[in-house]
């Protein structure tokens, strides 16, 4: 068998002239995997083609969606996609109704567990439908940035009605908004029916007033701890936030006539005047006068031009895309860049990936499940469209970094040492040897998992060769010719250190 083995392994060593193309330099490679989230033919391709400027600029401008027509198709054909959300939340209150009229007993147990059922299967697709995404988009930073907003702005899938919204969170919220202003993100977030169910805006009212949502919006997502606000800041902000809700019941709002101007609805968001506190607020030190949804605007406009908002969110990307402690100087000229182009966050970025601090970090970040997950399927099926992806969902979920799963509003942690303990690891191996021995049901062509079309990978590629070869230490070149078949070996190389890093 060794001998049988050695053989093929040196039949795929030589390979033909178009395999055989120039390894990408070390550096280059590094960046590639970095920029994306882990290379395959096709991004290689791309990046030889239009060079490490150009390509940047793609991925920086992403123009439409670059899913292939397999994949856009069959995450269109999601249930949870299908259905406008304002349509799927009137069908899901109509059946709540129904089953409260229903007299008490096992039938209204049952149908109850049904719709839940139901609301659990829709989060499933909407986790599905990242990771699809974030494995076969061409627009690779695009969609690193929505992981990255999908945890900074963190909603949870199993609270309330949120199971129902996260698919339109992720598609209609947080993507469109990804490379372009951080205020236009932050109103967007502001709007969406998820965020105020998950921090219980939608109970926020003149008369009752829930801070929850105002102090997250500075903590969490624009200031941060220790960036100046107060106690007061939160409550006022919280003022400004009154009548800032959802209408999930479908009805039409009794309003006096001098407040009918103030209403506000897009979908099932709706700025209530009912419920708003029309009084005067100081906020950061500024009066804002009372006026309706406009208060709004006004303050999210105030706190994301605070200097604190630019040092926060550039040392948040920093810390998930360079280092856990990121180099002070680069913080500064992303804060910088920040404040001169008014939150334009597509040249925070670019400031941060052409700088010499980014190209130092190269190749010593620990990927996190996420990212060691979608890389491993990028270059081990190399843009073959999985028939099922249920067994993506299980693996991140078994990893522990579930979208749609934290339960705190502070998102899934991104340092290294959160990510690297021995179960992790351990975890990790397992997924490595399913996916590279083919025993993983991605390509099952019915739900009993009778007809497959799968089968292992053949992970030693010209990509293989490009990028990730020449970077393999003496331990993993050791372990790789151990290996007693092409599965055994792709599992190795997988769980390899190595292949960890990016």
């Amino acid at each position: 068998m060794r001998a049988f083995l050695v053989a093929s392994l040196a039949t795929l060593l030589c390979l033909p002239a178009a395999a055989a193309e120039k390894p990408l330099t070390p550096e280059d490679a590094a960046w590639l995997d970095r920029v994306t989230f882990g290379v395959d033919s096709a991004t290689v391709a791309r990046y030889r083609d239009l060079g490490k400027r150009r390509f940047l600029d793609a991925q920086l401008h992403p123009k439409g969606d670059g899913l292939p027509q397999p994949i856009a198709q069959q995450i269109a054909a999601f249930d949870v996609m299908k259905t406008p959300t304002n349509v799927l939340l009137a069908q899901v209150r109509d059946q709540y109704k129904a089953i409260k009229d229903m007299p008490d007993g096992d039938a209204k147990q049952e149908t109850k567990k049904a719709l839940q059922k139901q609301g659990n299967q829709y989060a499933q697709q909407a986790q599905a439908a990242e990771l699809l995404r974030a494995v076969y988009d061409e627009n690779q930073l695009r969609e690193q940035l929505v992981w990255f907003w999908l945890n900074h702005f963190s909603v949870f899938q199993n609270k309330g009605r949120v199971r129902w919204l996260v698919a339109d969170y992720a598609q209609n919220t947080i993507r469109p908004h990804a490379l372009g202003k951080f205020r236009d993100l932050v109103m967007a977030t502001l709007k969406s029916p998820a965020m105020l169910e998950y921090l219980d805006n939608a109970q926020n009212a003149r008369d009752k007033v829930n801070e929850n949502y105002a102090r997250e919006l500075m903590e969490l997502h624009t200031l941060g701890v220790g960036s100046g606000y107060s106690q007061a800041d939160v409550q006022s902000l919280a003022r400004i936030l009154t009548g800032v809700g959802v209408n999930f019941d479908g009805q039409p709002r009794r309003l006096r006539r001098d407040l009918q101007p103030y209403y506000v609805q897009e979908g099932v968001f709706e700025f209530n005047p009912n419920r708003h506190d029309f009084g005067d607020q100081v906020l950061l030190g500024k009066t804002i006068k009372g006026g309706g949804f406009d208060e709004v605007e006004k303050a999210v406009d105030l706190i994301v031009s605070q200097p604190a908002c630019a040092t926060f969110i550039s040392t948040k990307l920093a810390k998930y895309f360079v280092s856990d402690n990121p180099p002070p100087s680069l913080i500064a000229a992303m804060a910088k860049t920040f404040r001169r182009s008014d939150g334009d966050i597509a040249e925070v970025m670019d400031t941060m990936l052409t700088s010499k601090e980014f190209t130092a970090s190269l190749g010593k970040r620990y990927k996190d499940p996420t990212q060691f997950l979608v890389s491993t399927m990028r270059l081990a099926y190399d843009g073959k469209p999985v028939e099922n992806p249920r067994p993506l969902v299980n693996w991140i979920n078994q990893l522990g970094q579930a979208p749609f799963g934290r339960i705190t509003p502070d998102g899934w942690p991104t340092t290294d040492s959160e990510w690297s303990s021995s179960g992790q690891v351990a975890k990790r191996f397992e997924i490595a040897r399913a996916i590279g021995s083919g025993a993983n049901h991605l390509f099952d062509l019915d739900e009993a998992g009778t007809r497959s079309v799968g089968g292992f990978p053949q992970l030693t590629t010209p990509t293989y060769y490009a990028t990730i070869e020449p970077s393999l230490g003496p331990k993993t070149r050791n372990a790789l010719s151990q290996a007693t078949s092409q599965q055994e070996w792709n599992t190795f190389l997988l769980a390899s250190p190595e292949f960890n890093y990016r």
